[in-house]
Order: C-alpha cells, then sequence, then structure tokens
C-alpha cells in the first residue's frame, strides 16, 4: 500500500488531480485498508472546516475524530487528528462506490494494461431526512460543464415556504448550487447527480436534495477522468471490518434509517461481518472495546482483535516450562470468536 497526496505520476495518464485528492495504490490483500492517520498542530487562524477541506475530508469526518474540539475556534497550537487511514468498502473495485453513512466517495478507475491498480476517494454531502439519496446500482448517463440549475417543484416550495423563493432555473455562475461540473445518474424519478458546489462548508454533511455534492476543486479533477457509462453503487454500510496480517479492524459510522436518520448501532450485524471477515481463521476479540467503538462511531479503524495463536503441545517432563506471555501483550479481556 502506498499513499500518494499530491498526485500518483502513473495515474493512468489521466488529467491531473488537485493537492487534496487521495490516491491509493492497490496491491494484494493489504489494500483492504489504506491510508494512515496524521497529526498536526493548529495555527491561530485554522478552524476544524479549513483543515478539513486542506486534506479533503468532509465537515462531519473531521469534527468526529475530534470531539470536544471547537470546530471554529480550535485554538492556536491544538492536536488535531486527521483521520486518513480508510477500510475500502465491501463490493467491486470498478467504477463508483459512494458509502452514504461515511459520507464519502471511492472511485475505481479501469487501469490500464500493466499498471497497478488505484483507489481515489474524495468526501460528498449526501441527501438530507425526507430527501434520501437513492441506494442500489446505477450508471453515470450525462456530464455537463457550467450546468443550469432547474429546481424541482418540491424544491422551489420548500424555498419558498422559507423566503427564499428560487426562480425556475438558475444559469452557471457563483448562485448556482450546482458548481461548474454535473454528472447526471441514471436514477428515475427524478434528477440525481454528481456536482460541485457554491457552499462548500457543507460537504460531508447530508444536507442535499439527494444528490452528492464534492468540493469545487475534487470535482473539476474528477469530471474529466469519469466516462459516461460508468457504474456508480450506492450502499449503506456504517460497520466495515478487516482482517490484515493477522489483525482485525473495525471502522464505525454513525448508521442511517431508511430515512436518512441516525440510528443505534448493531451489534448482530457486526457479528455477522465478523464472521465473513475471519472465514476459517479465529481470533481474541476485546468485546468490550469493539461495543465502546459501536457506540463511538468516530469513523477511523480501530483494532478490536489480535490472531489467536493455538496452544503449545505440552512440554516434556525434562524441558523447562514455557513462561506465560505477558499479559500487557495480549488483549485485556478477549473471547474466542
Amino acid at each position: 500500500m502506498k499513499q500518494t497526496v499530491l498526485l500518483l505520476a502513473a495515474w493512468l495518464a489521466l488529467p491531473a488531480a488537485p493537492a487534496s485528492a487521495t490516491v491509493y495504490e492497490l496491491t494484494g490483500d493489504a489494500s483492504q485498508v489504506v491510508g494512515e492517520d496524521l497529526h498536526i498542530r493548529t495555527r491561530y487562524e485554522d478552524t476544524l472546516v479549513d483543515i478539513a477541506r486542506r486534506y479533503s475530508l468532509g465537515y462531519e469526518e473531521i469534527t468526529r475524530a475530534n470531539p470536544g474540539v471547537d470546530p471554529w475556534l480550535p485554538g492556536a497550537g491544538t492536536d488535531i487528528v486527521v483521520p486518513g487511514r480508510r477500510i475500502l468498502p465491501p463490493g467491486p473495485r470498478e467504477g463508483i462506490v459512494v458509502n452514504l453513512p461515511e459520507h464519502r466517495l471511492y472511485y475505481f478507475p479501469k487501469p490500464k494494461r500493466g499498471a497497478t491498480p488505484v483507489v481515489v476517494t474524495y468526501p460528498v454531502s449526501i441527501g438530507k431526512m425526507d430527501w434520501k439519496t437513492p441506494l442500489g446500482m446505477t450508471r453515470v448517463i450525462h456530464k455537463e460543464k457550467n450546468p443550469s440549475w432547474y429546481p424541482p417543484e418540491s424544491v422551489r416550495k420548500e424555498h419558498a415556504e422559507r423566503g427564499d423563493p428560487l426562480p425556475a432555473v438558475v444559469r452557471p455562475g457563483p448562485d448556482n448550487p450546482l458548481g461548474e461540473y454535473a454528472m447526471r445518474l441514471d436514477i428515475h424519478p427524478g434528477a440525481y447527480l454528481i456536482h460541485g458546489t457554491n457552499n462548500p462548508l457543507a460537504v460531508g454533511m447530508p444536507v442535499t436534495h439527494g444528490c452528492l455534492r464534492m468540493y469545487p476543486e475534487d470535482v473539476a479533477a474528477f469530471f474529466p477522468t469519469v466516462p459516461i457509462g460508468t457504474k456508480v453503487w450506492l450502499i449503506n454500510e456504517p460497520v466495515k471490518v478487516a482482517w490484515v496480517d493477522g489483525e482485525l479492524l473495525l471502522e464505525v459510522h454513525p448508521p442511517v434509517d431508511s430515512e436518512g436518520q441516525t440510528i443505534e448501532p448493531n451489534l448482530e450485524e457486526f457479528s455477522q461481518l465478523l464472521d465473513k471477515a475471519l472465514g476459517p481463521n479465529t481470533a481474541a476479540i476485546h468485546w468490550d472495546y469493539a461495543r465502546e467503538t459501536l457506540q463511538a462511531a468516530r469513523g477511523m479503524p480501530v483494532l478490536v482483535g489480535l490472531e489467536a495463536v493455538p496452544d503449545a503441545p505440552a512440554a516434556a517432563p525434562d524441558a523447562p516450562a514455557t513462561p506465560p506471555a505477558d499479559a500487557s501483550q495480549r488483549p485485556p479481556a478477549s473471547a474466542t470468536q
């Protein structure tokens, strides 16, 4: 696994991404988990929103990773966690995968012959309650630069009730909420888009009318790399589990129900994912820590279990007994799964 924050020079000879883009090479089983978390110190003028955009994170990603830090006045010299390590979502490694609870898009461009596959990932805003983003597989069917926005009657009614009436057409420009780029998805009824925004502060929140909203610089890099016909999977996977090199990792995002509302995490769902991830392997799991991780839902992979080594055979009578392992090197409370 190798992270390139600026640009993979070999990113399939596609148009260059900005400094905020996050690109990872995918090499073997270790590619279940990509990236790394960082710690930085704030400057006096920093906000968490500034830092989030600088590192291609959404608002909720940065605030969940830093509970107790004021997002607008973190103060100079504050230690900030920049969550960059991620378990890749389940499903095919092709096209676009959007995990709604994560508020994140993963793009698996088709590699050229002989090139190493990569994944490019961006934060997105998703549909708010009553305007949820639909689930399932679809495709990109149209792309448009400098799009006009034709707000549906339901959206115009909502704005009128708030005293903020909308015209029938919003032409390209700074007042257009679609930004400078839009890609239409094959979802009916309605018009569902992946697009830019004129309000980047809200990227990473459930605030849209069902569309997927990106930072202006992210969509500008993403737009030319996506062919018409690209498959798009919209999934709802708040709990992700990975088994890598004898370590069991758990990543949890606040679950959302069919109405887009946050709900309590499901321990039974975790157990099912656990069985699938472990396969024939056996792990010692710190169940209390796993439950805490499920409840906290901070969106960062956490080590909750280690490979369980079978007991060694009994020593011969004339051999010295093997001293017990240092308890500090084992999970403090475990159960075999």
